[in-house]
């Protein structure tokens, strides 16, 4: 049964085809030649430390054998597979080819020639070699596979599938043949045969690296997340040199929305092969999503020099930047991906909304309006507009974009709000009342608006009222220390003096604290720009002016251990990197 619905295209050959190494190797060191008697010492040697998984050690002790006895095919065949396994076909080939004419009927060398010839893309001649290894050994499961690979490489589907099955038929208790069977059933769009394999494969090994790390691909595209997580994990623990394995369990993981996990496996990944654009993208986006736009804006720039013509990531680099409090960076960032992609009206947007941070106005609304040629409809440009105009001042003309968004789409409430606050300020009372009370309608817990609707009341004098929207903002959001301080002010109109003067009490402890809060936001913020630009002992020093200032302000705490690990204090960056953790569970310390 076929399934056409998943996404097929998944890079299972790179990753199988370095397993095809494994049952050689068992063979080639099982029945050492004749004339290998006399360097048996460098040979044995060689198969120890190839067990260990020494190559390098290996090399040197099958190069000596090689040596000593030149016409020493066991010792050629297996200093090609030591050079194979660590990715030197090229430098494979000869000794399996000396190998081959030293011993024409030895099979394994000529499987191992068909594999190296394979890497090498020598697509006809690894079909050759892996027929002559069948003809040899009709009855010699890895020949097969090693047909099987060739024909897959060659796009020959069917006959590799053919193949596969041939040598599945010889040795049906192999689970790395029923993995490579499922691999090229995903080939073909049949993923529930596919999924039949690769958990036979793991029923005959359950520590099969290469079947978790494939069905839990299968289970990722067929978004069963939590299962494709559970493999996937297993799949890192088995081979932790995968860096696949770890890029799709990162995925996964984001997938289920525990991000700091997602974080630490992409992380991984891009240790084991750091060139990886679409993993450094998850990872900034992912960075992005925990609140850790300085990281995300390091991860986008790695990418930004793997692909500079990325206008995406150029864009993704603003919007970090943005979120960071970089107006200046995020200016150029947006400037870059609009000359890599021009008149993109979102990166168009996203540079407007730059000069807003920038509290440049006029540079703001020139953009707007550059993009509302382009995206007349769009009721986020016209409010943006609408926002840039009232900053200017520009009410009248602000009043008639927040009017079109607002026309665009009744149900968004920020327009409307925005609206009613430009009415009040051209002193039509009546008129932001019932903007107000639209925001409301759109967005019923929206505290400001309630908060702000009190206020217009109050001015009008209409003071029960006023007290009823307030206490609304207040329960919405208790916090609110400006409805406190103004129910105070109305409370004391109504001749509640008590209430007053607790309501007041309340404001202005609240109103100390967000005080504190900003500052600790801005040397935070002060401290990220001080790092990235190297200077660690300044950024330790704003990092503990925020904590000074709020102590329990989780991030403050997170880029303090950042910076003290990188200063190589590393007992204190870990106690930072627990506090930071106890106070928000998704700051988990990155890896070193």
């Amino acid at each position: 049964m076929k399934n056409s619905g998943l996404n097929s295209s998944w890079n299972f050959r790179l990753h199988l085809i370095p397993l095809l190494l494994f049952p050689l190797l068992v063979s080639a060191q099982s029945h050492p030649s004749a004339d290998s008697s006399a360097n048996g010492k460098s040979f044995l040697q060689g198969s120890a430390a190839l067990q260990r998984g020494d190559f390098v050690a290996a090399q040197a002790s099958f190069e000596a054998a090689v040596r000593q006895n030149p016409r020493d095919a066991q010792a050629r065949n297996a200093l090609g597979f030591v050079l194979l396994s660590q990715n030197y076909a090229a430098k494979a080939i000869p000794q399996f080819e000396a190998a081959i004419r030293l011993k024409p009927s030895f099979v394994n060398a000529h499987v191992n020639l068909s594999t190296a010839l394979l890497r090498t893309h020598d697509l006809q001649g690894a079909i050759r070699e892996a027929n002559a290894a069948i003809r040899l050994s009709p009855n010699e499961p890895d020949a097969h596979l090693a047909l099987a690979r060739a024909l897959e490489a060659s796009s020959n589907i069917n006959d590799s599938i053919a193949s596969i099955r041939r040598a599945l038929a010889l040795a049906p208790s192999r689970a790395d043949l029923h993995d490579a069977l499922g691999s090229m059933l995903v080939r073909q769009n049949d993923f529930l045969s596919a999924t039949s394999e690769f958990q036979e494969a793991l029923r005959l090994n359950p520590r099969l690296a290469a079947a978790h790390f494939h069905l839990g691909v299968l289970q990722f595209e067929k978004k069963e997340f939590a299962s494709a997580e559970n493999h996937l994990t297993q799949a890192t623990q088995l081979d932790p040199k995968n860096s696949l394995a770890f890029g799709y369990l990162g995925r996964a993981r984001r997938e289920l929305g525990n991000l700091s996990d997602a974080i630490a496996a992409f992380q991984s990944s891009l240790k084991l092969q750091p060139a990886q654009p679409e993993i450094l993208d998850l990872l900034g986006q992912a960075l992005q999503r925990a609140g850790n736009p300085a990281d995300a804006a390091v991860a986008f720039r790695e990418l930004l020099r793997l692909q500079p013509q990325n206008a995406a990531a150029q864009n993704n680099l603003g919007l970090a930047l943005l979120q960071s409090g970089d107006g200046d960076g995020a200016v150029a960032a947006f400037h870059a991906a609009l000359q890599i992609r021009p008149g993109d009206t979102g990166y168009q947007a996203n540079l407007g909304t730059a000069y807003l941070q920038k509290a440049d106005h006029e540079a703001a609304v020139a953009e707007f309006r550059k993009a509302l040629v382009s995206a007349p409809n769009s009721q986020l440009l016209h409010y943006n507009l609408g926002l840039a105009l009232k900053l200017q001042d520009k009410l009248p003309e602000a009043v008639a974009e927040l009017r079109a968004a607002e026309a665009l789409d009744p149900a968004q409430p920020d327009a409307p709000y925005t609206l009613g606050i430009t009415l009040w300020q051209m002193g039509d009372a009546d008129g932001a009342a019932d903007e107000l009370r639209k925001a409301i309608t759109a967005k019923p817990d929206y505290a400001e608006a309630f908060y702000t609707l009190g206020t217009v009341l109050k001015q009008q004098s209409r003071f029960q009222e006023s007290a009823n929207a307030l206490r609304e903002a207040i329960r919405l959001q208790p916090d609110f220390a400006g409805a406190h301080t103004t129910l105070a002010a109305v409370l004391r109109q109504l001749g509640d003096t008590q209430g007053a003067a607790s309501e007041a009490r309340l404001g202005a402890g609240l109103t100390k604290q967000k005080t504190d809060l900003q500052a600790a936001v801005f040397a935070t913020n002060s401290g990220r720009r001080l790092r990235n630009a190297g200077d660690l002992h300044g950024a330790v020093s704003q990092f503990r002016a925020a904590i000074q200032s709020v102590a329990d302000y989780a991030p403050a705490h997170f880029e303090l251990a950042i910076a003290l690990r990188r200063l190589g204090k590393n007992e204190e960056a870990a106690a930072e990197f627990q506090k930071a953790s106890a106070l928000d569970p998704k700051l988990a310390a990155p890896q070193p």
